[in-house]
């Protein structure tokens, strides 16, 4: 079994930061990353990563950028 072997099954992961990639299931997942409730073949598993991530942006990101926005809504006092 390897990357490239189409016989290989993937779990897709995601971390921390809501950011996805596939990982081999015969490998023990990295830290900081857990799985997302998706496994198969490898397209199989990037096509759902297409479908369920739809902002590339890092969790972090759309925070601060959310709290950008808030703040600039408030109005002055």
């Amino acid at each position: 079994m390897s990357w490239g072997d189409e016989n290989t099954n993937f779990v897709v992961v995601v971390n921390h930061e809501e950011q996805y990639s596939i990982w081999p299931d015969y490998k023990a997942i990295p830290a900081g990353w857990r799985e997302a409730g998706k496994s198969g073949k490898k397209d199989e598993c990037l096509q759902w990563i297409d479908q369920v991530w739809t902002d590339m942006r890092p969790l972090s990101l759309r925070k601060a950028m959310a709290g950008s926005a808030a703040a600039e809504s408030v109005p002055n006092a």
